[in-house]
């Protein structure tokens, strides 16, 4: 009976120390995996900021930081033909312009769109033909490399009458993004291999998590290079073409501006005179209304003179009639007299 007992003791004691020695194995193999996810996600942040070093240094390089001169934006810098390949440079415009040919412009200036390989990205037009105010807005997305090609052939399909231009360096801002991109890539290589060794389904769904994460922003990053290459390859043109009668004058001797002072003020009589007569016209039937009141009106207005001039005559009749029929003063004795 005893040896019984002690051989059930004996069998529960081996069953406890199973059992504890599967939760320690199970225990130090999860700890083991999450050491490991822990280190590799330590081994992959020392190297991105290893990967990040080196972009931005290379950034640097690549001139981040720089600066141009007023020389250089009014003459080189907006040419694309001279900035360095490396570089990555958006350029833009605002162009206005007037025509007295209003068709034959606008067809040139879609000409000049067409042929500088671009295409037009906004169009706004109003305005009335038969006042000759007609106006079109273009929003113009030009190949850099055709960039000032495409600004000299708009300047001569009309009068310009002002040209504003930017360049905008964004060589740090890309590289940036650049270096970004290729340490979520990497790092989106590294769950993956991770995914394949995981044990549990817990481990599975961290990775899946962490992988969701790193795939969002490289989309959100890969959309701004998109969008910073498309901004570089093709530069943003603004142009404003106004219908006019007459362009505006661009003298620069004095001779020049005397003549057109005089031809000015000579066509500013005219045009004053013009809409005078205009004027007139538009409003003839208040005028002919006008007229016809004054017509009507005039005899009753003679007639109303007269009466006031007939009652004050009569007033003053009155006044002189009331004034003689008076009786004279007898005239007092003289005390002197005796």
């Amino acid at each position: 009976m005893k040896h019984a007992t002690l051989s059930r003791f004996a069998s529960l004691a081996a069953s406890a120390a199973l059992a504890l020695s599967l939760a320690a194995c199970g225990s130090t193999s999860r700890s083991t995996y999450s050491a490991a996810v822990s280190n590799d996600t330590a081994a992959f942040s020392s190297q991105d900021a290893g990967d990040y070093e080196y972009y931005s240094a290379e950034s640097a390089a690549a001139g981040e930081g720089s600066s141009f001169s007023s020389d250089d934006l009014t003459s080189s810098m907006l040419d694309p033909s001279t900035v360095e390949s490396s570089r990555k440079i958006v350029y833009n415009a605002s162009v206005r312009m007037e025509t007295t040919d209003y068709d034959t412009t606008r067809a040139a200036l879609q000409e000049a769109v067409t042929a500088a390989n671009g295409y037009l990205e906004s169009t706004d037009q109003g305005g009335s033909k038969d006042s000759g105010s007609r106006y079109t807005y273009y929003t113009a997305r030009i190949p850099a490399e055709n960039y000032r090609s495409f600004l000299t052939a708009a300047g001569e399909a009309g009068n310009v009458t002002s040209l504003n231009e930017s360049a905008q360096d964004i060589t740090a801002e890309y590289v940036d993004v650049e270096a970004r991109l290729k340490a979520l890539n990497d790092q989106r290589d590294r769950l993956n291999a991770l995914a394949d060794k995981a044990e549990t389904t817990a481990d599975l769904l961290e990775i899946e998590s962490q992988l969701s994460d790193v795939q969002y922003q490289l989309e959100s990053y890969t959309g701004q290079m998109r969008l910073m290459d498309n901004q570089v390859r093709y530069s943003t043109v603004d142009i404003s073409l106004q219908e006019v009668q007459v362009l505006t004058p661009t003298a620069t001797t004095f001779g020049e501006k005397f003549v057109e002072a005089v031809t000015s003020g000579w066509r500013g009589f005219v045009d004053g005179a013009e809409d005078l007569i205009l004027v007139v016209v538009y409003l003839w039937p208040v005028v002919l209304i006008v007229l016809a009141i004054l017509l009507v009106a005039r005899p009753a207005l003679k007639r109303r003179k007269a009466r006031r001039a007939e009652k004050k005559q009569a007033k003053l009749a009155a006044k002189a009639a009331a004034v003689q029929a008076q009786p004279a003063e007898p005239a007092k004795p003289d005390d002197t007299v005796k």
